[in-house]
């Protein structure tokens, strides 16, 4: 009897099994959406703010020089008291060049868009035979060294000789102004690609075309797209200095008729659409680089 009251004692004291808790998974925590919408807008008043504050200091400044007697500039109020309805109307068209300023720019920017393609196909395609064949940067490596330095207005006089119209000589002055950046960067780009690819290609066996496609080009995409950048850069300071002397419809002959007319206020808006313009210009070529490259290409 004890002895039985004693095992059942001593199976009554044992623990039991232990039970295994089920394994859940935790999903990572997402940051709240305020807390993201604060971050975005902090990182964009780090970028716009400081220009913001120095393009209004500038304007100040600006104010309060020109508005003294005797100065030959207009004021900023002043500017956009003169130049109002070229500001809230600029797609009027009375015929003629009596265009509002949309039709001026957009004129510039179809000539920049023919000129600077093509130089930008013929550019790349000189750029790889240069930087690729010792010889033929031999030969057209001084050529395109000389023919660089030219001002952009030298080349107007002999392309309106040329051509006997003043469309195909802007394009012409567009071509031959911003194609040499191009070749150059392109050709440094093509002698720059790491001997190691030249390698694996050869081992590979790839055609001179797989070889173009998958490892010239590739490789060489961030210096090309730095010399498409400063390209277009040159393409539309060319385009408003040959549109001065050519006339017809264009924002750089819209600022000469305004020159002639004595309307300073209208040239100093054209200056700020010109820049504008510009800088837009640059963004995209940036960003098509960047997305071509893969971020690998300056922006």
């Amino acid at each position: 009897m004890s002895m039985t009251a004693t095992k059942i004692e001593v199976e009554t004291a044992k623990p039991a099994a232990a039970t295994v808790a089920p394994v859940v998974a935790l999903t990572p925590k997402r940051p709240p959406r305020t807390e993201a919408y604060a971050r975005m807008a902090r990182e964009t008043a780090v970028r716009v703010i400081p220009p913001l504050v120095v393009i209004a200091l500038l304007t100040l400044v600006w104010e309060l020089v020109c508005r003294r007697a005797g100065s030959a500039l207009p004021p900023p109020s002043r500017v956009f008291t003169d130049t109002k309805e070229l500001i809230l109307d600029p797609f009027f068209d009375h015929g003629g060049i009596d265009k509002g300023l949309f039709w001026h720019l957009s004129a510039s920017l179809q000539r920049v868009a023919f000129g600077y393609s093509l130089s930008a196909i013929a550019g790349i395609g000189l750029g790889v035979l240069v930087g690729q064949s010792v010889w033929a940067m031999r030969g057209l490596d001084p050529l395109f060294q000389v023919l660089r330095t030219i001002p952009p207005l030298a080349w107007l006089p002999l392309s309106l000789a040329a051509f006997r119209d003043g469309q195909p000589s802007a394009i012409f002055v567009i071509f031959i102004t911003s194609i040499w950046p191009i070749i150059i960067n392109t050709a440094v780009g093509i002698r720059n690609i790491p001997q190691d690819y030249r390698n694996v290609a050869a081992v590979v066996q790839l055609n001179p075309l797989e070889f173009f496609a998958k490892i010239m080009i590739p490789a060489a995409a961030p210096y090309i797209f730095t010399g498409l950048r400063i390209g277009i850069g040159l393409s539309w300071l060319a385009i408003v200095a040959a549109e001065m002397l050519i006339g017809g419809v264009g924002i750089g002959f819209f600022i000469w008729d305004a020159w002639n007319s004595s309307h300073i206020s209208e040239i100093v808006l054209a200056l700020f659409y010109v820049g504008i313009v510009g800088f837009v210009l640059d963004r995209l070529i940036a960003g098509l680089g960047k997305i071509v490259t893969r971020g690998t290409a300056q922006n």
